[in-house]
């Protein structure tokens, strides 16, 4: 069995929501915090750099996430159609804007403690915290050497543990699970 085969995500932790701090009342605000053993600047290129982010996250850039200006994302299992996203800010190793979502990555004794602030439709917030789970525990694996390719999409959705995540985040969120 490989290690792809033998993953299965870990229980809910780290994670809440911010339910009115938009204007567009459908969103809320999935904030998940991620403990890594990697250094900042580690981190830093995993989440800029197109061929990494491409091992682990759930879409792909034509162009450096790392650099102020236009990239085209494209995202796992939506249309085609890449979508012009402007990076707002970056401040390596520390700050990371675009789109609808801010990174940020503070140094810490055993490496760096990665948040997560991203705008989703509150009908589907705790699909979107379990499929950043997951994307976040391959992306540990990519860093710690041993990548498992990224599990996003209908590839999360099959999981065995899935659901269970998925009904987990529900339940810390106060929502119903997705139909």
């Amino acid at each position: 069995m490989t290690d792809r085969e033998q993953y299965t995500p870990s229980s809910a932790y780290g994670a809440r929501v911010l339910k009115d701090r938009l204007k567009d009342e459908n969103k809320w605000t999935l904030i998940l915090v991620r403990e890594l053993r990697h250094s900042p600047e580690k981190v830093w290129q995993a989440l800029t750099d197109p061929e990494q982010l491409r091992e682990w996250a759930p879409f792909v850039a034509d162009a450096s996430l790392g650099t102020l200006g236009t990239v085209k994302l494209t995202w796992v299992g939506a249309p085609t159609t890449p979508i012009a996203t402007k990076v707002t800010r970056a401040e390596a190793p520390t700050v990371l804007e675009y789109g609808d979502m801010r990174w940020e990555l503070e140094a810490v004794a055993d490496g760096t403690r990665l948040t997560l602030w991203h705008n989703i439709d509150r009908r589907f917030i705790s699909w979107g915290a379990a499929g950043w789970h997951i994307a976040f525990d391959v992306l540990d694996r990519l860093l710690g050497g041993v990548p498992i390719g990224p599990i996003v999409g209908g590839d999360a959705m099959r999981l065995a543990g899935w659901q269970g995540l998925v009904g987990e985040y529900a339940k810390q969120f106060g929502v119903e699970t997705p139909k």
